[in-house]
């Protein structure tokens, strides 16, 4: 009797034990789920609603299946112009952002010099002060560099007339620092006896970088891009103070959507959400079947 006593009080002392053991394993997968959940279904309802056959002029209510707004994706005044414009920028900031926060991280990384410490608080400025903040003072930047009359008499204009070129200007300044602080993460952990292994092997400064430092870097600055074209695609604050007449694609969304919402906003944002998932998931495969192969 005393055994089975025995037993009995150890089997209900360890069943809290192996219920706070269930919470404990699946507590953490259980939050993550719901988290990825509440982010994943405003992308939902933009995908679903893509394929809305919507009456009027606002795509609200859900009315049947069509395939019309991803056969006639750029089928609305002004989209195609303005979304032409946004990929030229994001583009094109991205590439310039990227090489130079590149450059940045690694001197910044590898190198002791002067004002280094100034240098790394100053890059977090343009991701610490609040956009519209930053728009204005860039607006007042651009504005400031108006050429005083000639003779007194004939207006010149500005070194920066407000349009493509400013924008670019603008979104290169805040990628730049999104660059450095991924491309300086990359980084941190990085083996520097590789390069040396290299260069005790015979190869320069340049050959050392291009085949064993970048290849290993590749990832982080892959990274940094994707986040710098992020930003820019869908930056309306700060583009809309420089941007003059020039409308990008969120400046075109925020003046439609006063007088109709078509679907084409939802299949264009599906286009570049989906885009960017592939991308990442191709990169995710060969970076995979490159560590395998090694």
């Amino acid at each position: 009797m005393a055994t089975a006593t025995a037993e009995g009080v150890i089997t209900r002392a360890s069943a809290p034990n192996r219920i706070g053991r269930a919470v404990e394993h699946w507590a953490l997968p259980a939050v993550t789920a719901v988290a990825m959940i509440y982010l994943l279904i405003p992308i939902v309802v933009m995908i679903i609603f893509s394929f809305n056959d919507y009456q009027g002029k606002f795509n609200f209510i859900w009315h049947g299946f069509t395939l019309y707004g991803w056969l006639h994706p750029l089928d609305w005044p002004g989209l195609p112009n303005s979304l032409t414009n946004s990929l030229l920028i994001a583009f094109v900031s991205t590439v310039v952002a990227t090489v130079l926060g590149t450059l940045i991280g690694l001197s910044l990384t590898r190198y002791q010099f002067r004002a280094r410490g100034a240098i790394n608080g100053l890059i977090f400025l343009p991701m610490a002060t609040p956009e519209i903040v930053l728009g204005s003072s860039l607006l007042t930047l651009f504005v400031s560099t108006a050429l005083p009359p000639l003779n007194g008499i004939v207006p010149r204009g500005s070194l920066f007339p407000l349009g493509l070129t400013t924008i670019l200007i603008a979104h290169v300044m805040f990628n730049i620092s999104y660059v450095v602080v991924t491309v300086k993460a990359r980084l941190a952990g990085f083996d520097r006896h590789l390069e040396e292994a290299a260069m005790d092997l015979g190869a320069n400064e340049w050959t050392t970088f291009w085949r064993v430092t970048f290849p290993l870097i590749f990832p982080g600055v892959m990274a940094a891009a994707l986040l710098a074209f992020s930003l820019s695609i869908d930056d309306f604050v700060i583009t809309n103070f420089v941007s003059g007449t020039t409308n990008t694609f969120p400046i075109w969304v925020w003046g439609i959507i006063k007088n109709a919402l078509p679907v084409q906003i939802n299949v264009v944002g599906s286009i570049v959400f989906l885009s960017a998932v592939a991308f990442v998931a191709l990169t995710t495969l060969r970076s995979g079947r490159a560590a395998r192969i090694r």
